[in-house]
């Protein structure tokens, strides 16, 4: 059920009060929401608020997402979504209700700022200030499994040049916007390099428009190990999905705790904020929990719809509580005043501060940034030629007889058996009797020099397998792109 509550407020901005769909989440999400709309109301944020019901107890009424239709027309109709944190029920059938809300509304760019906060809050970095650009909506997190034998089972990793496009100028604009003068990439491209690749070579497209921003490219494996020691050296990070979410948690514990983490996820039709953490239902209910997250979060949500000034105010009485030594436990040590505070006299705490200003740490000014969102221009297609098929097969046996099975299987004098890999080290021809195989296999079929390839012939082939006797679980098309091959080679050829 949605309702329509209009905020109270302190001050004057001659604003109009803003509809905002609002989750109160599950876990601790409750009392550190209720915490963070009295900080804001104090504040002077100018929120409509719209209640809208979704999580758990969603789930458990029957919709696997865990949000209802009538909360879908809320989130289109406000397009401003502040959430506190959901729990997931564990078991198959639920869909994270993050990544659906994400993926169905477009929200392509995360946005998680990871600054330190010393000496108000120890760590290990006290210069440490970045803001890691997190894509959103492909990578593994399509979400796309199957169980294809015995033994293996598969995750499908996307990537789009529109996706990549997107994600990289926004980390571009908002280093423009916000005054940062650098930007790097992570990827995994010296292994992924078709995936990896793209979004590594859409990156070095976009920044030579950017000539004013430095720019620079990392393996995320070093990446990450550079962020971990000497993350001064980094200002903006663009990075694929599964790295973006996992690092940005590294990030945000070297600042102190995740617990102080927020982000902003953004796209043309909307946007949700949040807090990175999740529901915490081990300490539910024991007013322990920290709500600067999520306060933070509406600090964005309130610099995205033009109330900069109460941002500001927020920021600013949060960071001089911080600085006073007010800390709850999870970041309760020697900078801390007294014994930890609860969630509820936290945020008494930064109310009591509504309109002063940190001593240390920099003062918090509205903020006027606009980050334009990219909308992809599709080029004209590629010319695609078909030349083979990988087709994978579930067998339990050696390479070599999968080979003969095979070759006694297909009769078209057009087609070569190139080669079987498995988990994608080439184990035929030549393979080496050491590597270790599973009941999965990937056997390659190309076209000889000078033949056509078609899909007819692909179904005969299949059809020839099929009556055979030979277990395929998939087939995968080979195909050039304006000549270039438009696949891996396997590891080993």
């Amino acid at each position: 059920m949605t309702s329509h509550v209009p905020m109270s407020v302190r001050t004057a901005e001659p604003v109009t009060a803003i509809p905002v769909s609002i989750a109160y989440g599950d876990g601790i999400g409750p009392e550190i929401m209720d915490a963070c709309l009295r900080i804001l109301a104090a504040a002077g944020a100018q929120l409509a608020i719209e209640r809208v019901e979704l999580g758990e107890a969603v789930y458990r009424a029957g919709h696997s997402a865990g949000i209802t239709p009538h909360a879908w027309d809320s989130l289109r109709r406000t397009k401003v979504f502040y959430k506190a944190p959901i729990t997931t029920p564990q078991g198959g059938g639920y869909k994270s209700l993050n990544v659906t809300v994400r993926k169905s509304l477009g929200l392509f760019a995360n946005v998680r700022p990871c600054r330190a906060l010393s000496p108000a809050v120890a760590c290990r970095h006290p210069d440490m200030d970045l803001v890691i650009i997190r894509e959103n909506e492909e990578d593994l997190y399509a979400g796309i499994e199957h169980r294809q034998t015995d033994e293996v089972y598969q995750c499908l990793k996307l990537i789009t040049r529109p996706g990549c496009e997107k994600i990289v100028r926004y980390a571009f604009d908002y280093a423009r916007a916000h005054g940062r003068k650098k930007v790097s990439c992570f990827t995994k491209d010296n292994i992924m390099k078709l995936t990896d690749g793209l979004f590594h070579k859409v990156f070095d497209e976009v920044r030579a428009e950017y000539p004013e921003i430095e720019s620079e490219h990392w393996i995320v494996d070093i990446g990450a190990a550079r962020l971990a020691t000497v993350p001064e050296q980094f200002e903006v990070i663009v990075m694929p999905n599964l790295y973006g979410d996992i690092l940005s948690d590294v990030a945000l514990e070297l600042t102190g705790s995740v617990g102080l983490g927020a982000s902003s996820n953004i796209g043309q039709h909307g946007a949700m904020f949040e807090a990175i953490h999740g529901s915490a239902p081990m300490i539910a209910g024991q007013d322990i929990a920290n709500p600067s997250g999520l306060l933070i979060a509406g600090a964005m949500m309130l610099d995205h719809v033009g109330q900069g000034a109460a941002a500001a105010r927020v920021r600013n009485a949060w960071l001089r509580t911080l600085e006073d030594g007010i800390h709850t436990a999870d970041i309760h040590g020697a900078a801390s005043v007294g014994l930890a505070v609860g969630t509820a006299a936290f945020a008494d705490a930064v109310i009591a501060r509504m309109g002063e200003v940190p001593g240390t740490l920099p003062v918090a000014a509205p903020s006027t940034a606009v980050v334009p969102i990219y909308v992809p221009v599709r080029a004209a297609p590629a010319e695609k030629t078909l030349v083979g098929v990988d087709v994978f097969v579930h067998f339990d046996g050696l390479p070599e007889a999968l080979a003969e099975r095979l070759k006694v299987a297909f009769n078209n004098p057009l087609l070569d058996l190139q080669m079987i890999t498995n988990r994608g080290v080439k184990v035929w021809p030549a393979g080496l009797p050491e590597t270790f195989c599973s009941d999965h296999w990937r056997c390659r079929f190309m076209a000889r020099s000078g033949a056509a390839f078609n899909r007819a012939m692909m179904i005969e082939l299949l059809r020839d397998l099929h009556y055979s006797g030979v277990d395929f679980v998939k087939t995968e098309g080979l195909y050039l792109f304006d000549g270039e091959p438009g696949f891996s080679l396997g590891q080993g050829q």
